[in-house]
């Protein structure tokens, strides 16, 4: 597949995309978006990838925001809800994908670019990394869904302060507050993000992708009604080929072998 804003690059059981649009810092416009999630779709739909690896061309950004100049075009407040629901899409594309998605945060994650890492399942950062939701500079909130999944990942007073002021912080913050799950060496970023890719491709899809809708479903919802999904799923998986190739792999000692 050839694409003009990203890179789309299969490799065995995990895809790899880039956004690729290194001359403005990777920024968000509308052909990225609408090739991301083209590309998302197609890693969906293809049983040989059970993992995907999102990252940004050059050493100096995962994505830098959205792109500046399509703001400054919008006509009124349908043309700029209109863009923030087509960013809102691409996220909630990534969280219902049944294939995991893994943010390697190569760089400045800001504005859209901070909230496309925190839509994906799991953000593992870059010592180099920065984060940001400097939206309220232009006269503007967070569009992407990060006014809500600061908050839900991080708690209510670091999305104020994060959305309020405006400020960057490091991936050592970042990682403090739960934005994302792990920092590493910025030369070791790719290569622990396709470890992690590789060891989830490892188990069986109809297990990793209901993981995904139990932790997704339950998250907003009150502990008991939560609980249900969790042993609704728990149940649905039993008498599955993963779950007696599982529990046999177990039982005779052996490595299971999840095809």
């Amino acid at each position: 597949m050839t694409y003009e804003t990203i890179l789309y690059e299969p490799d065995g059981a995990v895809a790899m995309i880039t956004l690729n649009r290194p001359s403005v810092l990777n920024a968000l416009n509308v052909a990225l978006v609408r090739e991301l999630a083209e590309a998302l779709a197609a890693a969906e739909a293809d049983p040989a990838i059970r993992a995907v690896v999102l990252t940004g061309s050059g050493d100096r950004a995962f994505a830098a925001g959205a792109d500046i100049s399509e703001l400054a075009a919008l006509p009124d407040a349908v043309g700029g809800a209109a863009l923030a629901r087509a960013g809102q899409a691409l996220t909630l594309q990534i969280e219902r994908m049944g294939t995991p998605v893994i943010a390697a945060v190569n760089g400045f994650a800001l504005g859209g670019g901070c909230e496309l890492a925190m839509g994906c399942d799991i953000r593992i950062a870059s010592e180099r990394a920065k984060f940001g939701q400097p939206e309220i500079n232009l006269g503007l909130i967070p569009g992407y869904g990060g006014s809500q999944r600061t908050t839900r990942l991080a708690g209510r007073g670091a999305a104020m302060l994060l959305c309020l002021s405006g400020e960057m912080i490091d991936a050592a913050e970042a990682c403090r507050i739960g934005l994302v799950e792990r920092v590493v060496p910025h030369a070791e970023l790719l290569t622990e993000a396709k470890r992690v890719a590789g060891v989830i491709a490892g188990k069986a899809p109809v297990t990793v992708a209901a993981v995904k809708r139990a932790i997704d479903e339950g998250a907003s919802l009150p502990l008991a009604a939560a609980l249900e999904i969790e042993a609704l799923t728990f149940g649905s998986l039993i008498g599955t080929a993963a779950f007696k190739e599982g529990t046999s792999a177990f039982l005779e000692k052996r490595k299971a072998d999840f095809g």
